[in-house]
């Protein structure tokens, strides 16, 4: 689990669950921001795979005592944490930045609010969950919320959109990223650094072949500032701070649950866009934020189990 961080008023911050549900897709749209911008100049397996090595690097001060304790625990279920590092962590975002490198954002986002149906019917098909019926109308709100924004309030444009190799990886990536959120249940009852700092060597050491393949391929990783600032960005935000959020999430609220925060994607995506980029509001942001926050709503309304 997450540290057991206590705030001035007294609560721990890791059972804060829409905090949790919100900080994740904040980080990961600006890493799909991130990724296309970096597209051409910063080889997309030397990106992922520096990203896990420096995850590692970072987080291993503060996971190491809790590494001792949790060694058994993490040995008995080694099947289950291979599993979920190479899912999660050695191919997930791979497989992202290699779509960003050949197809659009708007392309990625809407193939990546698809997400939370996914993990819902891997639920029911792995697990046999059932879905309660507000559970069901608030995908279904949340997800009408997405499909808003991405089309911009015009869903016949959606029609429209034509799918490319770069597509096929995101959609894969997204099929990939939805088994991990279904199996986290299978993880073992360990710390949320140690699970953390073990799946990110898994998906680094796995990574190495390819990163070797690619720079022997004439596509090295190249010391410059851009290379600096996307690491950076990739290793803090979307990796150490969104995966030990997203994981502690699971934990509370189950997988289909707080698999809806990937609708949150396009929602900051869109006020990143409007902040840092110049784009102008439009009613359909109002609406598709409206309409996403009404479904995740829906969709926890339901007595969370107690914190551990």
């Amino acid at each position: 689990m997450v540290d057991r961080v206590v705030s001035a008023k007294g609560y721990r911050l890791a059972d804060q669950a829409w905090l949790l549900m919100m900080l994740p897709p904040l980080f990961w749209a600006g890493n799909a921001v991130m990724g296309r911008a970096v597209a051409g100049a910063v080889p997309p397996i030397g990106l992922a795979f520096w990203r896990w090595c420096l995850g590692v690097l970072v987080v291993l001060p503060f996971a190491w005592p809790h590494l001792r304790h949790d060694l058994m625990p993490i040995l008995g279920r080694w099947k289950s944490v291979l599993l979920l590092g190479t899912l999660g962590i050695g191919i997930y975002n791979t497989f992202q930045y290699i779509a960003l490198n050949t197809t659009t954002a708007l392309n990625c986002v809407m193939l990546q609010s698809s997400m939370p149906v996914m993990i819902v019917l891997m639920s029911v098909i792995l697990f046999r969950d059932r879905v309660g019926v507000l559970q069901g109308v608030g995908i279904v709100v949340s997800l009408a919320g997405a499909v808003t924004l991405i089309s911009h309030g015009d869903p016949e444009s959606l029609l429209g959109l034509e799918l490319n190799a770069g597509d096929v990886w995101m959609l894969a990536a997204v099929a990939i990223y939805a088994a991990y959120t279904t199996l986290l249940r299978r993880r073992p009852a360990i710390h949320g650094l140690s699970f953390v700092v073990v799946t990110f060597a898994i998906g680094a050491v796995e990574l190495l072949p390819f990163y070797v393949w690619e720079t022997l391929s004439g596509q090295p990783v190249h010391a410059t500032g851009i290379t600096v600032l996307a690491v950076g960005y990739t290793v803090l935000f979307p990796s150490i701070a969104a995966y030990l959020c997203f994981n502690r999430a699971v934990e509370l609220l189950g997988p289909n649950t707080a698999g809806l925060a990937i609708h949150l994607v396009p929602v900051f995506g869109s006020l990143l866009a409007i902040l840092f980029l110049g784009e102008q509001p439009h009613l359909y942001h109002g609406a598709g934020i409206a309409l996403i926050a009404a479904g995740i709503v829906l969709a926890t309304r339901r007595r969370m189990p107690p914190a551990e």
